[in-house]
């Protein structure tokens, strides 16, 4: 019996109290939805497997939280950066060359069909007539389009 108390399990380091502890102010960070669904479903914060799935089952949510707040850019990295953990440098150089040829060939392709034919020129001459009065230090230029 009195070995039983001197050996303490622990979880990530942590003992039962402190995992505990951690379940309950991570729980509160979750949506209401996800609480009450932790609540069906049977998870406690009492009993040493029912605090570790507890704690398992709080870590999923908020990790699928960090997936939600990501903007489409974002997810569209973090999937790349994902898949380039299973390829080689060489698969992975090859596809940024093609990548790389793709988007310039898409870029001709918008000034050919979009090209910028006007030319805009500022005068910053101070022999410009005006209505109204300038206030001292105040620059006025105009714009001529050709």
């Amino acid at each position: 019996m009195t070995e039983q108390k001197g050996k303490k399990n622990n979880f990530r380091g942590m003992i039962y109290r402190v995992v505990q502890l951690v379940n309950s102010k991570n729980r509160s960070k979750l949506h209401k939805k996800d609480q009450t669904w932790l609540k069906q479903n049977f998870y406690k914060n009492v009993g040493w497997d029912n605090v570790i799935k507890l704690y398992q089952k709080i870590e999923e949510f908020i990790g699928n939280y960090y997936l939600e707040e990501l903007t489409l850019e974002e997810l569209f990295i973090e999937a790349d950066r994902i898949g380039n953990k299973y390829l080689t440098n060489q698969e992975i150089n090859d596809y940024s060359q093609s990548l790389y040829k793709e988007v310039n060939g898409v870029a001709e392709e918008i000034d050919k069909q979009f090209p910028e034919t006007e030319v805009e020129f500022i005068d910053f001459n101070k022999n410009i007539n005006t209505k109204y009065k300038n206030k001292p230090n105040q620059k006025t230029y105009k714009t001529v389009k050709i």
